[in-house]
């Protein structure tokens, strides 16, 4: 690796910019802003993204979905552009743009045509750094994300994977919704929300990244010049390190979790908590996933759907946060199924956690961790993600070729060892469905 993030103690009075790799370049100005790109001179679009290192897990209680609030108001006016101008300056060059928020940062981005990245550079730039948040675009915005919340309370099969997320981690905010719920969302304030804004989008905290058809030196010059007298084009700081947590996350004790719905499809996720995002053997459970429940070739999918023909829809995920991770299985269903789903599951990760997997699936789960990442970088767009993502989240650029070597260095006893660990943990249930608590007791 090649450490690409600024010591606690490095104050750059001046701009600093670093090679990490052909094509792949690094600078940090005075005010601890990162601006990382990589250039791909075989395409004619670019891919412009605001990382900021702020989501739903800094936020109190009270203040929950304030970080997913903020996302929505940043797009509705500054003083440079009102809404409408936002999106019609980059829809008129044919580009698009959005947002996102996560537990852990929130992403602004832009597609453009490769002559148009100075113009996607001053719009978001604007957006991020200046916006008015007017008290009436506060009050449509809550409108929207109150329907936004009720909308996803009648999806079940999303709602029972954060049914499943608090069951592991509670209270704590990586337990809680990002959107926030009718009960914070409501009484929110604009003076809230805006103190919420100028304390967290800090320049130390954002990193722009870049990648398709550009040169890093012009793209370091149009943000500067964006950024120029705003808020973000401040003192001299270092940028902030990447996020580690100041102690293990706490974890509630296995227990289930049922959402009575009068649905003709029961949606369950069985597991238990993972390993956080910095923790070595990623790789390993990386391809233990794969084999598990990643794809039509594994374990799950082939003796629940294909064999038997229980369920329409059942795999394996793991989350990873900075100090944390959770494990899980999901399966979607017929209410009649689901105890002979859940039976089937449980004996399956209990197979695997005793006797591990064999060579042939080990080099196959490893063939699909590689072949899903070197896939997933086909466009600009990934591209910027990975490389705001390297910034932000590990303050480290891993070449493709190491990431490749990682895989390839996974050894059986490793994959064997976090089966044992992950697969043979007491679990927690989360299901949504026509069901009670009570029908399905503690396992």
């Amino acid at each position: 690796m090649t450490a690409s993030s600024s010591g606690p103690a490095e104050r750059p009075a001046r701009v600093v910019t670093k090679t990490l790799q052909d094509g792949v370049k690094r600078t940090v100005l005075p005010s601890g802003l990162r601006i990382v790109t990589e250039a791909i001179p075989s395409t004619r679009s670019a891919s412009l993204g605001v990382w900021v290192g702020i989501g739903s897990r800094d936020e109190t209680s009270a203040m929950s979905g304030a970080s997913h609030f903020l996302e929505h108001l940043l797009f509705k006016g500054t003083h440079k552009r009102t809404a409408l101008q936002i999106s019609a300056e980059i829809e008129a060059v044919g580009g698009e743009t959005n947002a996102f928020t996560t537990k852990e940062y929130t992403c602004y981005y832009a597609r453009v045509l490769d002559e148009d990245l100075p113009l996607a550079v001053d719009v978001l730039c604007d957006a991020v750094a200046d916006s008015i948040l007017e008290p009436a675009d506060v009050e449509t915005e809550r409108g929207v994300i109150l329907e936004e919340i009720a909308m996803h309370e009648d999806e079940p099969g999303d709602e029972v994977h954060d049914i499943f997320t608090e069951a592991i981690f509670g209270d704590h905010p990586l337990g809680r919704l990002i959107s926030g719920t009718e009960e914070s969302i409501t009484p929110m304030t604009r003076n809230q929300i805006n103190g919420f804004y100028r304390r967290r989008y800090t320049a130390p905290q954002i990193v722009i990244a870049a990648a398709g058809n550009l040169d890093h030196a012009t793209v370091v010059r149009l943000v500067r010049r964006a950024l120029a007298g705003s808020a973000l084009d401040s003192a001299p700081a270092a940028p902030a390190a990447p996020r580690v947590g100041n102690k293990r996350v706490r974890h509630q004790k296995p227990h289930t979790v049922v959402r009575n719905r009068d649905s003709e499809q029961a949606h369950v996720v069985l597991g238990g908590v993972g390993i956080g995002r910095n923790d070595e053997r990623r790789f390993a459970l990386g391809v233990l996933n794969n084999v598990l429940g990643g794809g039509m070739s594994s374990r799950l999918f082939q003796e629940i759907r294909e064999k038997r023909g229980l369920a329409y829809s059942v795999y394996s995920y793991a989350s990873q946060y900075a100090d944390a991770g959770l494990f899980g299985v999901y399966a979607g269903c017929a209410p009649g199924k689901v105890e002979e789903v859940l039976d089937l599951t449980r004996a399956e990760l209990e197979r695997v956690a005793n006797d591990g997997l064999t060579a042939e699936e080990i080099a196959r789960g490893k063939g699909m961790v590689k072949g899903a990442y070197v896939l997933g970088l086909e466009d600009s767009g990934s591209r910027m993600s990975r490389l705001a993502k390297s910034e932000l989240l590990y303050g480290d650029w891993m070449s493709v070729d190491e990431m490749l070597v990682r895989v390839d260095a996974v050894t059986a006893a490793e994959v064997d060892a976090i089966a044992a660990e992950i697969l043979a943990q007491p679990m927690s249930l989360a299901m949504v469905g026509p069901f009670d608590e009570a029908q399905f007791p503690q396992r």
